[in-house]
């Protein structure tokens, strides 16, 4: 699959991967981009600064569903189908689950989860009358193996892969590829919290989920060696792993205190 002429769909991306992932499409030279983002200001910004692109800025919430009936309801009207769909968006709020506000739970499991099903699923009449269609979902590495202080988090991100890998097969039959990212600690305003602490860069993640949307890959897994050891320790042996993170287990808590981007 190439990306010239590509009509695409992204969600959060005036910031962090999906802004990288953003520039990964214009370069690859994507035509036409619809872009789903809180910031108005900053849809504005990039839309005059490509004008060879044609842009469709969508501003407001995915976690309102009547964001997303708009974003297909447009694409629909002026461009008839979408080639590429991708599912960015993101938020966390991490802690003990008694102490976490209920809107903050509700919130998570709204933007990270919700939406994605949703916007899919409007989505699917559009990437069907494409010739070859692909959708990008945005898990995390605690989608594969999860981890205290972040049960909502985790949860939400661990439920994209299985979604991933129901349309993936519900959709074969339409020329339909479904790939899912796993990025492990990224250099984003979601992590400014760890400042110092050795992350990837939005632009490597960007970079290596754009090639795995295009080769078809069904997953694309960061955090090296290390990340593919414990998610095997994780599934084949899961008590040996519990007593690896009780070892841990203050400092996890302490790393994970006041750990928010909503």
């Amino acid at each position: 699959m190439q990306l010239k002429e590509k009509k695409v769909l992204i969600t959060g991306g005036t910031r962090g991967i999906g802004r990288c992932m953003l520039q990964e499409l214009i370069d690859g030279g994507a035509s036409h981009i619809a872009i789903i983002a809180r910031d108005k200001k900053s849809l504005k910004e990039i839309s005059e600064s490509y004008p060879e692109v044609k842009f469709i800025r969508i501003s407001g919430d995915v976690g309102n569903i009547d964001v997303l009936r708009e974003a297909a309801a447009r694409i629909e009207d002026k461009w008839g189908s979408l080639d590429i769909l991708i599912n960015n968006a993101g938020i966390v709020s991490a802690g003990p689950l008694e102490e976490l506000p209920d809107e903050e739970i509700y919130d998570q499991v709204a933007v990270n989860y919700t939406a994605i099903l949703l916007l899919t699923k409007y989505c699917i009449p559009l990437l069907k009358n494409a010739e070859e269609a692909a959708i990008l979902n945005i898990s995390s590495g605690l989608g594969l193996i999860g981890m205290p202080f972040y049960g909502v988090y985790a949860s939400t991100k661990a439920a994209i892969r299985q979604f991933s890998d129901s349309m993936r097969r519900e959709l074969a039959p339409f020329n339909i590829s479904v790939t899912c990212s796993y990025p492990t600690a990224t250099d984003t305003d979601m992590m400014q919290k760890f400042e110092g602490r050795e992350m990837d860069s939005p632009e490597f993640v960007a970079k290596r989920s754009i090639e795995g949307l295009l080769k078809k890959e069904l997953h694309v897994v960061f955090g090296g060696e290390e990340r593919e050891k414990d998610s095997e320790l994780n599934f084949m042996d899961p008590k040996k792993f519990d007593d690896k993170i009780a070892n841990g287990y203050e400092q996890l808590k302490e790393s994970s205190t006041g750990h928010k981007a909503m």
